[in-house]
C-alpha cells in the first residue's frame, strides 16, 4: 500500500499547487522515476492509475520494460551516450529528456531518418553553469538554437534541467525561472513551440509547478528510498 499511498499524495500535492499559480487541473504530468525499483514495485504504481514512468539508464529500461503492460509510456531521463542512441529510438521511448549537446542531438537526427522517425526529445540546459552538469550552457542553446532547431528528424518537444541542489525548494525557483525564460525566448525566435518544461524532482516539485514545469520528475517519495546496490 506504501507506493499508491505516496503516489496519491504526491499527485494531490501536484494538483494543489497548479490551483495555487491559477494553472488548470492536470496540466502538469507526473513521471514516476522507477531508475533502480524493481518491475513488481512499478506494477504497483501502475495498478494504482500511474501510466508515465522515468528511466535513468537504458539497460535498466530495457530488461524492465518488457515485464510490465504494454501501453505504458516509458521517458529516458538520463544521459544518452551517442553509441546507444540506435537501441534507445528502437526501445521506442516516449521522450528523450536530456539531449545535452549539438553533437547528440546530430546523431539522434541521423539515426531517426535512418529508422524513419522523428525521435521525440527534450534539450537539457545547465541553467547553473557548473561545469560537472551535463548539459548546453544558456549561452551556449542560444547561439545554436537555429542549428539544432533545423535538424530534421528531430521532434523536439522542450526544455529539461536538473539545477544544482539548494537548502531549501525556494533556492531552487531562479533556476526553474530562468528555464521557463529560456524556453520562451527560443519558442518566440521560432519556429517550433516548446511547449514542455521537464523540471523538478521530489524536493523541489510544487516550487517547479509554479514556476512553469509541464511535467515534474518524482521517484523516491513514490517508491522510498533508492537501494543502489541492487
Amino acid at each position: 500500500m506504501y507506493i499508491q499511498v505516496q503516489l496519491k499524495d504526491v499527485l494531490e500535492r501536484i494538483r494543489a499547487a497548479e490551483e495555487r499559480c491559477g494553472r488548470p487541473a492536470g496540466s502538469v504530468r507526473l513521471v514516476a522515476v522507477s531508475k533502480t525499483f524493481p518491475a513488481e514495485d512499478v506494477a504497483r504504481a501502475v495498478e494504482a492509475g500511474q501510466t508515465v514512468f522515468g528511466e535513468n539508464r537504458l539497460q535498466e529500461a530495457m530488461e524492465k520494460m518488457p515485464l510490465l503492460p504494454k501501453g505504458l509510456e516509458w521517458h529516458l531521463i538520463g544521459p544518452l551516450q551517442r553509441n546507444k542512441v540506435r537501441k534507445a529510438l528502437q526501445q521506442g521511448f516516449a521522450l528523450l529528456h536530456a539531449v545535452d549537446s549539438l553533437r547528440l542531438a546530430e546523431a539522434i537526427s541521423r539515426v531517426a531518418g535512418e529508422l524513419g522517425v522523428a525521435a521525440p526529445i527534450l534539450l537539457e540546459v545547465n541553467v547553473d553553469g557548473e561545469e560537472s552538469k551535463h548539459g548546453f550552457s544558456v549561452e551556449e542553446l542560444r547561439n545554436e538554437w537555429d542549428g539544432i532547431a533545423r535538424l530534421p528528424h528531430l521532434d523536439i518537444r522542450g526544455l529539461m534541467a536538473i539545477p544544482a541542489p539548494a537548502e531549501s525548494a525556494e533556492g531552487v525557483r531562479p533556476a526553474f525561472a530562468c528555464l521557463r525564460h529560456v524556453r520562451d525566448e527560443l519558442a518566440a525566435r521560432g519556429p517550433l513551440p516548446l511547449p514542455e518544461l521537464s523540471m523538478g524532482m521530489s524536493h523541489d516539485f510544487e516550487v517547479a509547478v509554479e514556476e512553469g514545469a509541464t511535467m515534474v520528475r518524482v521517484g523516491s517519495l513514490i517508491f522510498g528510498k533508492r537501494d543502489y546496490a541492487r
